[in-house]
């Protein structure tokens, strides 16, 4: 299964590559349980630097509050994997890395980490854009690696279709 998502990540990157440069709009990248696979894909793009500067990858709450400005309201109140979160991670990445667009992704890879009102699978990916910012819940099922993988494909697949949507379908 990892094989077939490898290919649909590079698949993906080179879609939104060509989109970000028809539309001429940057793209950054905050991740944290994906672990940098979204980065990874987009950067084995040849020519990904023509609207790719960079991406930060904030596992700990203590990153996502000195470097994204997640409140510590929202990691208290509302938690690491919340809406909340993913939006402000995509709002301070983007204003960090100046760009356009952000990807954001938080969610809980497995074996443990769930609770009983945010199991293992939950994610929420946020895109944040010049029109403003939206976090999207998905649950993925599988091993850890199966699930970062299943959530960096959501996430390309996300922005593609904010892309396309841009382009009239």
């Amino acid at each position: 299964m990892i094989n077939n998502l490898d290919y649909k990540l590079t698949d993906l990157a080179g879609e939104i590559g060509l989109l970000l440069i028809k539309h001429k709009l940057s793209l950054g990248v905050v991740e944290s349980a994906t672990g940098g696979l979204v980065s990874n894909a987009i950067t084995n793009i040849p020519g990904c630097s023509a609207y790719f500067p960079g991406s930060v990858t904030s596992y700990s709450n203590g990153i996502k509050q000195s470097l994204l400005g997640v409140s510590a309201r929202t990691l208290s109140e509302q938690g690491a994997v919340s809406p909340e979160t993913a939006c402000q991670m995509a709002l301070g990445g983007r204003q960090l890395l100046g760009t356009d667009i952000c990807l954001s992704d938080t969610g809980i890879a497995g074996p443990g980490g769930e609770t009983p009102c945010k199991p293992v699978g939950l994610f929420y990916l946020g895109l944040s854009t010049l029109k403003g910012v939206r976090a999207f819940e998905h649950h993925f099922t599988g091993s850890r690696e199966e699930i970062k993988y299943q959530a960096a494909v959501a996430a390309l697949d996300m922005l593609r279709g904010y892309l396309k949507d841009m382009s009239g379908g």
